[in-house]
């Protein structure tokens, strides 16, 4: 079928050029004006749509055609974009930047959904030279429908003008001009902007709101949004739920956020109640629990607390030593480590159920698709499966000599293969984050072994 859902990518040439606080900007202003807008993220990315949410006030859904089937992503639009007057959708890196062959690159996904394309340009320090850049970005590949442009980090009217003009000779519609303004900044660390839920963000909101509806034609891309072509949309089939429901404990919490809504959705999909719980507060994990799912985030940044929570770090590696079915990806995989070093290499111990121990390193140890092959049967998968997701991560973990590896990691991008994850019994840990929208077989039977458990524990554990 087709779908006439009206929508827009927000586009950049590179990282950092400000793609992120424009659409939070946009959202707000969208927001403020009673205007329904359902935003995106293109790309592997947890962080930048806890921003969309606050701006927006809607969870931000992920479109990424590695870690889902091309298919699912036109679906996902159209389920959740129908009935609102905007998707608003934030590109990963620059245009053209993905994977390997440009596999779930801005302009991939923007071609799949047929949407117009607005290019952020950051032309601090430049002038006619970024009419020069933008061109290139909108010949090197006709079939993107490139719109436009959004001047960021502008210096002065008279600087404005002058790219504006040389941008105009090239009839290249700019959309708006964001001048340099230090109290919009969003706080970044070492993943790049620090997650929503670790600061107070809402002052910074408001003057973004306020800055974007002054600098940016906000209803003309409203109007380019909605003048955007049907694109065609089929059904995916999804896995049934088969038996009963179980309870599945989430850890949430502002050192555990990495999680896809859409994700989540396909494990509720499977049968599953998901209950969220805190690593960092919460003295016990849920009663009547079937399985666990400890998801990535931050961990080395709440190291104190999490240590301190000594009754529930046990509690976990019992259940664990019980057979209740546990899923940590990245941080839930540190969590679960004997230890955490921080940057300082002072240690603080941990749940004691992964036999190995996580070290904070200055530089980032790898990031990029990657697909797992798994060493031998899990709670995910079956031995010799593959299962696509992506890493990113500054720790590593330094294994006991005796150390079960889960799967063999083999790069995308340049072929590398090596061993990475702890798998044992019911137990998967490892840096791999997955999205189950494009790994539903493996949803299906974490759901099955956290059910096996239940029937196990004659009903719900607890």
């Amino acid at each position: 079928m087709m779908s006439t859902v009206p929508r827009l990518v927000i586009a950049g040439t590179q990282s950092g050029v400000g793609k992120t606080t424009i659409v939070a900007g946009l959202l707000a202003a969208f927001r403020a004006r009673k205007q329904k807008v359902q935003s995106y993220k293109i790309g592997p990315d947890y962080i930048d749509p806890g921003y969309h949410q606050q701006a927006g006030g809607k969870p931000s859904y992920n479109l990424d055609s590695w870690l889902m089937p091309e298919v699912r992503i036109a679906n996902l639009l159209e389920m959740t974009a129908k009935g609102q007057d905007l998707a608003l959708i934030e590109g990963v890196m620059g245009l053209y930047d993905g994977g390997k062959n440009g596999i779930s690159s801005t302009a991939q996904i923007a071609k799949r959904l047929q949407a117009p394309v607005v290019l952020v340009l950051d032309v601090k320090s430049a002038g006619e030279s970024a009419a020069a850049v933008a061109c290139g970005f909108k010949e090197y590949d006709p079939d993107v429908n490139f719109a436009g442009v959004i001047l960021n980090r502008v210096g002065s009217h008279s600087h404005r003008q002058m790219v504006e003009e040389a941008l105009q000779r090239r009839n290249i519609p700019v959309f708006g001009a964001v001048y340099r303004d230090g109290a919009i900044q969003l706080p970044e660390r070492h993943l790049g902007l620090t997650p929503v839920n670790e600061h107070d963000s809402e002052a910074i909101m408001l003057r973004l709101q306020a800055k974007i509806e002054a600098e940016i034609d906000v209803s003309a891309l409203m109007k380019l949004g909605q003048s955007a072509p049907p694109f065609e949309v089929m059904q995916p089939v999804y896995p049934l739920p088969n038996g009963a429901p179980v309870r599945i404990a989430v850890a949430q919490d502002e050192a555990f956020s990495f999680y896809y809504p859409d994700s989540l959705a396909v494990l509720n999909g499977c049968g599953a109640e998901l209950i969220p719980f805190s690593p960092v507060r919460d003295a016990k994990l849920p009663e009547k629990i079937d399985g666990l799912l400890l998801g990535g985030g931050f961990p080395e940044m709440f190291l104190v607390e999490l240590a301190a929570n000594e009754g529930l770090r046990k509690e976990i590696k019992a259940e664990a030593q019980k057979g209740m079915p546990v899923y940590a990806e990245c941080g839930g995989l540190m969590y679960l480590c004997r230890e955490i070093a921080d940057f300082t290499g002072h240690s603080y111990p941990m749940c004691n159920v992964v036999p190995a121990r996580s070290e904070m390193r200055q530089k980032l140890q790898t990031v990029g698709y990657v697909e797992a092959t798994a060493l031998s049967d899990s709670i995910l998968s079956q031995k010799g499966e593959k299962l696509r997701g992506h890493e990113f991560h500054f720790s590593e973990m330094i294994p006991d000599a005796d150390f079960n590896w889960a799967f063999s990691f083999s790069k995308l991008r340049t072929g590398a293969v090596y061993c990475g994850g702890f798998c044992q019994g019911n137990v998967l840990a490892s840096y791999l984050h997955l999205h189950f929208a494009g790994n539903e077989m493996a949803a299906s039977r974490f759901i099955e072994k956290c059910r096996d458990y239940q029937r196990q524990q004659g009903g719900h554990n607890g």
